[in-house]
């Protein structure tokens, strides 16, 4: 049966929940027959699709493209869309109007947006509208500049009630779930306690109520730098990387393609070519 809100918000306090990136069809349909409860279509794809630095330059038409292709692939799993940098921070009619493109023209069951008290109206006006609502608060990616990198968020006494607040707040609004990123684990375990919504956590410690990674790093299919909070479950960067050595081996001794691999004509009909 395919996964809604509700699936979700029925999971607090009585099991853990699974959500991991996607951006495209195959990998979807991979995700959801393992049994994933949710997929999101991150604006990560600026990173780890389309080579950004980060996330600023991902626009509503790359959500779009790419959130089609993954709920083609979701039979199952809760697809949640990211709302990109300022598609929703310019004023509440910009983020209902760009939050309903989103669903409707790529079918996802929810969009997610990031911060806290401070887009509660944007909340409050999009789940009005009959959209459900992901909040995202701690880290917030796009807002990567204000935060000076990509730090962990909430460790003074002024910031952890900050978050806080802001966790109340979104909940309040209308959000049935809110991302906790890069949040310590005591925090993160106070604000799920405190909710009666379930938080995801993303280097936010093992007490929330799902957790959700991006597949590339949890799959190690790059080389390159992989965060404190992502655990490792394959390396298909060499895998990968090793399958094309191979190929590009044995196209250069002639190996490949071998008889098996090639189709056959009968000498009769090339005789009587010319």
């Amino acid at each position: 049966m395919k996964k809604t809100v509700n699936t979700l918000k029925e999971a607090k306090g009585k099991r853990k929940f699974t959500m991991l990136t996607a951006y495209d069809y195959p990998t979807a349909k991979c995700i959801d027959e393992a049994g994933i409860d949710a997929i999101l279509v991150g604006d990560s794809l600026g990173n780890v699709i389309l080579g950004y630095e980060n996330t600023l330059s991902v626009t509503v038409e790359d959500m779009i493209h790419h959130g089609k292709a993954v709920c083609r692939g979701a039979n199952e799993a809760l697809v949640v869309v990211d709302m990109p940098f300022m598609s929703y921070q310019g004023s509440v009619y910009d983020a209902v109007m760009n939050a309903g493109r989103i669903v409707k023209e790529t079918g996802c069951q929810a969009v997610k947006l990031e911060g806290g008290a401070v887009y509660a109206d944007r909340i409050k006006a999009i789940t009005d509208a009959g959209i459900p609502v992901v909040a995202h608060i701690g880290l917030t990616p796009q807002s990567v500049h204000s935060f000076g990198g990509f730090k962990v968020q909430g460790k003074s006494i002024e910031a952890a009630t900050k978050l806080m607040e802001d966790a109340l707040a979104v909940e309040k609004a209308g959000a049935f779930a809110v991302t906790l990123e890069c949040v310590p684990d005591k925090l993160a375990k106070k604000i799920t306690e405190k909710l009666t919504i379930p938080t995801i956590g993303i280097g936010a410690g093992n007490s929330c109520d799902g957790q959700v990674l991006v597949y590339q790093d949890m799959l190690g299919y790059t080389n390159g730098f992989c965060p404190k909070f992502v655990k490792r479950y394959a390396n298909v960067y060499d895998v990968m990387q090793g399958a094309f050595k191979q190929f590009k081996k044995e196209v250069e001794e002639g190996q490949f393609p071998s008889k098996e691999h090639t189709f056959s004509i009968s000498d009769e009909v090339l005789e009587k070519l010319y």
